[in-house]
């Protein structure tokens, strides 16, 4: 396993750095399979944490837990210091799932109004219409909506309570270019007033952009914990690729100073390091025949392959 960043459970800090989400040894099993395993997990306020894995790695299980919707075989699992499952916390969440539910006689603004009525301190009508991108669609029935404008309806639904701790499954599934632009500003703006976001997603540029955390799961387990930086240079994947001439060799290559690995594909060439800096420094030093020289830090998506153990053709998330 690779923990990249350890956080103390003893470590209480203060009010701000306070753990909204804390996860103590939790397993789940399912008959034979456990789908959970033995799994501590600790999130602090303010955070924006990206949970990823490939399917049936555990995430959705984990979630479900947090969410008070699936119990625990063993551990413990608290939200803001509470069980998911107490009324007082619910109100403090919000959650927006892959699937919404409507009923079929409720007009866009009625359905979110019924769910402004479950909370004791709602966002207004008007600023969750405003923040879905709604105001023109207010008047339509909801089972007409576009797929796209369902799932915008679906975020008002969860941002509906003001909520300080919010859920994001998947929610860009179906929204066209502008609306993910519209919901990601929107998201960012929320993050930096404090609220804590989980994550789970298909588009690695998507976690890329707003995490600051990201937890890999895997086989029920944490494999990777940090940042974004941490989580890209866990892999390993920072190279140099460039094409060689007829006459360059393998061994000239690796007596390169800080070369770990090289790779061919017909005559071009990846050669893998840590520093592509001093790779790239160390290649143009050494007056070998290579043109059209590139560099490749490594990516999110890089990092997740390597992570899970997944080729590139199977890395879902």
């Amino acid at each position: 396993m690779i923990l990249i960043k350890e956080v103390n459970p003893n470590d209480k800090g203060d009010e701000i750095m306070k753990h909204v989400i804390e996860l103590e040894h939790v397993t789940k099993q399912y008959r034979d399979k456990k789908a959970v395993d033995d799994m501590t997990l600790h999130v602090r306020k303010g955070s924006i944490v990206a949970l990823l894995g490939p399917n049936g790695a555990g995430k959705s299980t984990t979630v479900n837990m947090m969410l008070g919707l699936t119990a625990p075989t063993a551990g413990k699992v608290r939200l803001m210091g509470g069980s998911p499952r107490y009324r007082g916390v619910r109100n403090r969440i919000g959650v927006m799932l892959q699937e919404v539910s409507v009923i079929d006689s409720l007009k866009v603004e009625e359905t979110i109004n019924l769910f402004r009525s479950y909370y004791t301190n709602p966002l207004s009508i008007g600023e969750l219409l405003r923040m879905s991108g709604l105001e023109n669609d207010r008047d339509k029935y909801a089972t007409s909506l576009s797929g796209g404008q369902n799932r915008r309806l679906g975020f008002a639904l969860a941002m509906a309570g003001d909520p300080e701790l919010i859920f994001l499954d998947e929610p860009t599934v179906g929204m066209d270019v502008t609306s993910r632009q519209l919901f990601w500003r929107t998201i960012r703006s929320f993050a930096g007033s404090g609220r804590t976001i989980i994550l789970t997603t298909h588009y690695l540029e998507e976690a890329d952009s707003i995490a600051d955390r990201v937890v890999v799961v895997n086989q029920g387990k944490i494999v990777a914990d940090g940042t974004l930086t941490q989580i890209k240079e866990s892999a390993g994947n920072r190279h140099v690729s460039f094409t060689a001439g007829d006459n360059v060799m393998t061994s000239e290559l690796l007596d390169l100073p800080g070369v770990t690995d090289l790779q061919w594909i017909g005559r071009r060439v990846k050669l893998y390091g840590r520093d592509t800096d001093g790779l790239l420094y160390a290649l143009i030093r050494s007056d070998l025949d290579i043109q059209d020289i590139e560099t490749h830090k490594g990516g999110l998506e890089d990092a997740f392959q390597s992570l899970v153990g997944l080729p590139e053709t199977e890395a879902t998330i």
